[in-house]
């Protein structure tokens, strides 16, 4: 059985996925990049990932240790090689503590290969999560931000709202869908932002959580909002300090690696330059849409 070949746009970048001989690996993986699928087309991938299951760990006497991170649905174990610069070995494990991928990064996420393991779910979970952990790190080299946040829009502008997990988000977005006209879904979880001339653009993303929207859709970003529960609705515009404070923890990052936070870091704050950053202290009603939208689309 030979092996598949897929080529993929996201967020404007051209990504190469090949999945090695197997029975089980293909492109059925992946069913929320199927919006994104394109031709080749000779150019350079933003980054290739090769999906072979023969692949080995790395010798654990070449690698350090960086820690074991719950994502909320899972641990991620993390290494880091001792000799060189931008390789780094993660082992992706679900809810339930399962070995769902082994997967390696090298030359700063340009080039990687994972291995899968278990049943179908397994190998979606460990395969989407090694993509998303490749994506946002090497975005972080090109002003790109993978964003934990829901996301709509609303007469061509886009509206991001981030918050802490179970504080609101969709529930907000959904309340813009119900009550505010000409508003539609963009993605519900993981969306892109793109700074490019120092304008900002939302992407939709085959990473959506929960709810299946996955939109091949670029909008030029119009404001970010935190979300805050409170007992009466207000909204207000965030100084750059709290601003910054607000959006680091919603982005993908690596602390442990000065590069590449410093890349997220020097992109969170052009974005902010480029970008009003509000909070809204809200109820899930009917009027804190309608104040967040006043405040927000002026």
């Amino acid at each position: 059985m030979e092996g598949s070949v897929h080529y993929y746009s996201i967020a404007e970048y051209y990504i190469k996925i090949l999945f090695n001989k197997s029975n089980i690996n293909n492109e059925h993986l992946l069913p929320s990049f199927t919006p994104f699928q394109t031709s080749y087309t000779g150019e350079e991938p933003f980054f290739q990932l090769i999906i072979d299951d023969s692949i080995a760990p790395l010798n654990k006497e070449s690698l350090e240790k960086i820690g074991d991170f719950d994502t909320g649905n899972g641990i991620i174990s993390v290494c880091k090689s001792k000799d060189t610069e931008g390789t780094y070995q993660y082992i992706i494990n679900n809810i339930h503590g399962h070995n769902c991928c082994l997967l390696q990064t090298y030359n700063n996420f340009s080039h990687c290969k994972c291995a899968l393991n278990g049943n179908f779910n397994m190998r979606l979970f460990g395969l989407n999560n090694a993509l998303m952990i490749i994506f946002a790190f090497k975005g972080s080299f090109n002003n790109t931000l993978l964003i934990h946040a829901s996301a709509i829009c609303h007469k061509n502008q886009a509206y991001a709202f981030i918050a802490k997990s179970g504080t609101g988000k969709s529930t907000h977005s959904s309340l813009w869908l119900k009550y505010i006209p000409e508003c539609e879904l963009i993605n519900d979880d993981n969306p892109i932002i793109r700074i490019i001339n120092n304008i900002p653009y939302l992407y939709g993303s085959p990473w959506s959580g929960k709810t299946p929207c996955y939109r091949n859709i670029k909008i030029k970003l119009g404001g970010i909002t935190r979300i805050d529960r409170a007992d009466v609705n207000s909204i207000s515009k965030l100084s750059p300090t709290d601003a910054f404070a607000s959006l680091l923890p919603s982005c993908s990052t690596m602390k442990w690696d000065t590069i590449i936070f410093n890349n997220i870091c020097s992109t969170i704050s052009t974005l902010i330059e480029n970008t009003n950053i509000y909070t809204l202290h809200c109820l899930p009603n009917k009027d804190a849409a309608i104040t967040c939208h006043k405040m927000i689309s002026k």
